[in-house]
């Protein structure tokens, strides 16, 4: 549970942005809700503690998703996050680069394309080349040759300063990945599902 300012507000969510209807959050009350996003993490900690600021949070998040293959109303994210001085994009590319390379091999490519995130800017949406057929193309890429694992960018200064930080001085970089997704990638698991139903004979492959 959090707050609406904290889901929200502080990280520069316009008052009419979808991800506020009730069709896609459980609310509490009106200040209150079940997190959407890993994200009040650097709210809480911006505001808690002292430049510079370096933090990986992995939580569960819900959102009012109906069940099914690639969807559920509860998962889990992990948010990295840093703040400082001279903070840049290019610092961004390669640690998440090498996030990848470390996951699903040294030969992994990374392509990073325009988004829009209320909370940073510029944005990115992150794709990886595929794992099974190394950007040949193939049904688990949709003959594309690439997967979308993440989004990410710089910290928006206006939730710099939402959070007391100067943005004059101090810039920063986030990035946000679901821990199913990944796991739904890496081990070519074709229904997120799966992961929740502590099924014996599924878990045992693992």
């Amino acid at each position: 549970m959090d707050t609406v300012d904290n889901n929200f507000n502080a990280l520069n969510a316009p008052k009419d942005h979808p991800s506020r209807d009730m069709t896609d959050t459980f609310y509490i009350s009106d200040d209150l809700l079940l997190r959407t996003q890993t994200s009040p993490v650097q709210v809480r900690t911006m505001r808690s503690s002292e430049l510079p600021i370096k933090i990986i949070s992995p939580g569960r998040c819900f959102r009012r998703d109906t069940p099914d293959a690639t969807h559920s109303p509860m998962f889990h994210q992990i948010e990295g996050m840093v703040v400082g001085k001279d903070v840049t994009m290019a610092q961004l590319k390669w640690t998440l680069e090498s996030f990848v390379k470390k996951l699903f091999g040294e030969d992994t490519k990374t392509k990073f394309r325009p988004h829009n995130f209320p909370f940073t800017e510029p944005s990115a949406e992150v794709d990886i080349t595929c794992f099974k057929c190394k950007g040949e193309g193939c049904p688990t890429c949709k003959q594309e040759g690439w997967i979308e694992i993440l989004g990410c960018g710089m910290v928006h200064p206006n939730v710099l300063k939402n959070c007391g930080i100067d943005p004059d001085v101090y810039s920063g970089f986030a990035f946000g990945v679901g821990v199913e997704r990944l796991a739904m990638f890496k081990y070519e698991i074709d229904d997120i599902r799966l992961l929740f139903e502590n099924n014996k004979r599924f878990l045992n492959q693992f």
